[in-house]
């Protein structure tokens, strides 16, 4: 079953809401907000991503801005255990949708990437 972090604010996540709707996948939503992710479910999203921790977080959001630009001049100046438990601590730094699709997960901005992952 594909699972969908989804943000109903954001206009990418509903768009990959209607994609999957359109085509009939099955799909559970779960809303980040709601249902903040854990440090070991972040571990696996980012490791499913191939990404580094910092590629997951909104750097233009104001939490990110007001808490944390002016310590980070450099990205490697933290390790990905630090920006996960940035995460946690405020979850509305995570780049929303994430869709996973068994060992496949793409951040869906455009929402189009959601078609690389799904299996036909």
């Amino acid at each position: 079953m594909i699972l969908i972090y989804h943000n109903p604010e954001s206009i990418d996540s509903i768009e990959c809401l209607n994609i999957l709707k359109k085509i009939k996948q099955r799909h559970k939503v779960i809303r980040h907000i709601d249902n903040p992710l854990t440090e070991r479910k972040l571990k696996r999203i980012i490791k499913l991503l191939n990404i580094k921790a910092i590629q997951l977080i909104r750097t233009e959001s104001t939490i990110w801005k007001d808490h944390y630009q002016e310590l980070v001049s450099n990205p490697d100046d933290f390790e990905d255990i630090e920006y996960i438990k940035m995460m946690t601590e405020f979850p509305s730094l995570i780049k929303i949708p994430i869709v996973i699709n068994g060992d496949k997960a793409a951040i869906c901005q455009p929402p189009e990437k959601i078609l690389g992952i799904l299996t036909r």
